[in-house]
Formats: structure tokens, sequence, C-alpha cells
């Protein structure tokens, strides 16, 4: 096991694995960042915020959901294969229970307004989650090789050319995160 694993406690055997991920789908809608971060960096200390945001931005350029390609990591990291695929079961096994149910019971109401405006209710927490996550984060811009100005604004550009400009979301990747690769590799040859 490498030594950065050590430095604090990491799930106690595959079924521990599978149980927290179970648990973390089941809290989830639309998004489960915020659960996420909160489960696994605050209160199981699986992962620093550190290694959180590394692993989150190397789960979002892997095609797929983020949290599937992070629960992959994190459960082959400890476990090997056996560990990703029980950290997997668990992302998924209830939540496709869940969603199987859900869809029976919405077909026979998604045309009531109430409906509706639960599910538009929802997406604002969602998104407001999201929001309160990338804040509660922002501190550990200060240990990035980038300065956190040049981070920010990196963020503000791929903020805008995919809110407001509309570029398609493969461009404005390819773009800045090139962009954002080149200066950080400038940034630790130069150290």
């Amino acid at each position: 096991m490498p030594d950065a694993l050590l430095q604090h406690p990491g799930p106690q055997s595959k079924t521990d694995l599978f149980v927290s991920f179970s648990i973390l789908a089941l809290q989830g809608f639309g998004g489960v960042l915020a659960i996420v971060q909160r489960e696994l960096v605050e209160k199981k200390q699986w992962l620093t915020r550190e290694e959180f945001l590394e692993d989150w931005a190397v789960a979002q350029i892997l095609p797929g959901p983020n949290v599937v390609n992070l629960s992959l990591m994190i459960g082959d990291r400890y476990f090997g294969m056996r560990g990703a695929l029980a950290a997997l079961a668990g992302m998924l096994t209830f939540p496709l229970i869940v969603v199987i149910a859900l869809a029976a019971l919405f077909a026979g109401v998604s045309d009531q307004p109430q409906v509706q405006g639960a599910l538009r209710g929802m997406g604002a927490v969602a998104a407001g989650l999201i929001t309160a996550t990338g804040l509660k984060l922002i501190g550990t811009l200060r240990s990035n090789v980038l300065d956190a100005l040049v981070c920010i604004a990196l963020a503000a550009i791929t903020f805008v050319a995919v809110a407001w400009l509309r570029l398609p979301l493969i461009w404005v990747i390819l773009g800045c995160g090139s962009v954002a690769c080149s200066l950080a590799y400038r940034k630790l040859g130069a150290t």
C-alpha cells in the first residue's frame, strides 16, 4: 500500500466500500458532489481535500458519471479490482432499484404541475449544493501549483464559454484544460 494511504484511515473492507458508496448514492439526486466530498473527506477521512480534488479532476475527464469514476478509483486504490467492483456495485445497485420504481410511479403522474414544480425545485437545490461545495473547496487553491488568481480566471473563462457562449464542452475542456496543463507544467518545471 502506498505511503500516502497510510496517513489517513481507509475503508475497512470491500463490504465497507459497498455500504459506504450505497449510502452515498442513495443520498444524491441530480449529483452527489457535495455529499461525496463531505462523507469521504470530512467524515470518513479516506481522502484529504487535495486528494479529493485531484481524484475528482481525473474522474471528470474520464467517460461516464464522475462519482462512479471516483468510486472505481477509490475502490481500486484500497482493494484492487475487487474493491473497484464493490464500490461500483454500491454506487449502482440501490439507485438502479429506486430509479426503476420511480419511473413506474412517475409515468402515472408526470403531467401534474405539482410534480413538475417539485422536479424544478430539486434542480435548484442540486445547483446550490454544487455551488456550496465549490466554495468550501476554494481554500485548497492556496496549495495549487498555479496561483489562485489563475485558477479563478480559468474557472471564469470556462463558465462564460459553457454557460453564456454555449460552446461545446469538449472544446472548452480541450482549450482551457490545455492552457491549465501547460501553465502547471511550466511552473512544475521551474521548481
